[in-house]
């Protein structure tokens, strides 16, 4: 199947083991949006959807083989996915180690690695009991870049 061009906010934290706060929007007359939409017996539209769910994504490597998931957000609404960029962006700025949380599904433990921050990411499905959590360690990432990822996506949800 050909890749499908995904427009929307997203802010990825980490590198090849990263999570992030995304909401799609794919657009009904991209090729392979349309091809996926015929492969799945649903109109483009269909497919594509109504580009406003927020979603939680996640992939870490395990044992050299690629694993990862995600969950949907359909209560999350843009100005608490921006409250959550400002809070982790005045903490950032604020330096040293530091705990945000985005509701009860995430809780991101940030420490310093030299230069850059890496982040200590408590996940909890909204539809899951408390106790079924993942814990993941994200790679680090250059401060300025996280800065620069921050603005940028604090911008896309003007």
């Amino acid at each position: 199947m050909s890749p499908i061009a995904m427009a929307g906010p997203a802010l990825f934290l980490g590198g090849e083991t990263y999570v992030a706060l995304v909401r799609p929007e794919l657009d009904p007359a991209d090729p392979g949006v349309r091809r996926a939409a015929e492969e799945a017996g649903v109109s483009p539209e269909e497919f594509a959807g109504p580009g406003n769910v927020w979603a939680l994504m996640l992939d870490w490597a395990d044992d050299a083989q690629g694993e990862g998931g995600g969950f949907e957000l359909p209560g999350l609404r843009d100005a608490e996915a921006e409250d959550f960029a400002e809070r982790l962006r005045a903490s950032l700025a604020a330096g040293g180690r530091f705990t945000v949380e985005a509701g009860a599904v995430l809780r991101l433990d940030a420490r310093p690695v030299g230069e850059d921050y890496a982040f200590t990411a408590r996940i909890t499905p909204p539809e899951g009991d408390a106790e079924a959590f993942l814990i993941l360690e994200t790679d680090p990432v250059p401060l300025a870049t996280l800065l620069a990822d921050l603005e940028q996506f604090r911008e896309s949800l003007a």
